[in-house]
């Protein structure tokens, strides 16, 4: 019996700090940061004047994306943009900019979301003029040519309409605009242009009727002197 309890005594005593030394290991595992930096949220790359394009099967250009700096995360993976510009571009239809202070790309790249002073510029056609539209939040998906905005904008378009409203969707291959909440409108008529006229040809003409009216008058005092003198004449006989 003393020799089965000197036998268990380790062994129970070498499991338990097996498992207290396990426990420890992941106590600190999960509470502080790990001595290779992968869970904190530090960058691991940065680009300055960053550039980045996609083409269609046919090899035609659908959009850019610039940035003056782009900075990737590798704990979430993300990517921080510093003044970004997307633009758009589609066969036959006008181009579309987009500009922010700052801006985020998700990890799988589908979407891009601009933050602060953001600004969509169309380019105008020729039978619309320039659009621009101005917010503080929108966010893109360009495989799905969707743009969103859940924050006030303001829309203008030339030459003289402008549009404010809380909420939009902005569809581009269908070029469709939606907006939600409090939209209202303000439109002015454009000036209808006004045709020269053709005074040379006014002016001949007047002088036509001048010079008809003239010999009109003219044949008319003839006649009435030659009816006149008719009578002076008949009285003068003896």
């Amino acid at each position: 019996m003393y020799n089965r309890h000197a036998i268990l005594f380790p062994l129970t005593l070498a499991l338990m700090l097996a498992v207290i030394t396990f426990w420890i290991n992941q106590t600190v595992q999960e509470q502080g940061p790990s001595i290779d930096g992968s869970n904190r949220h530090d960058p691991d790359y940065k680009l300055h004047n960053f550039v980045t394009t996609q083409t269609d099967m046919g090899g035609k250009l659908r959009y850019v994306l610039a940035a003056a700096e782009m900075t990737h995360f590798p704990d979430d993976d993300t990517t921080v943009l510093q003044r970004p510009r997307f633009t758009q571009f589609a066969v036959d239809k006008p181009y579309t900019q987009i500009q922010g202070l700052r801006g985020y790309v998700s990890s799988d790249g589908e979407t891009v979301e601009f933050v602060d002073n953001v600004k969509v510029v169309r380019q105008a056609t020729a039978d619309k003029g320039e659009m621009q539209l101005t917010t503080e939040k929108l966010t893109i998906e360009p495989n799905k040519d969707l743009a969103t905005t859940q924050s006030p904008v303001v829309i203008t378009q030339a030459p003289k309409t402008r549009v404010t409203a809380v909420g939009m969707v902005f569809d581009k291959k269908n070029q469709t605009m939606t907006l939600q909440n409090k939209v209202r409108v303000h439109y002015e008529r454009p000036t209808p242009k006004i045709k020269p006229s053709a005074k040379p040809a006014t002016a001949a003409s007047s002088t036509i009727d001048k010079r008809m009216s003239t010999k009109t008058k003219s044949k008319t005092n003839t006649q009435r002197t030659n009816i006149q003198s008719k009578p002076l004449g008949i009285n003068r006989k003896p």
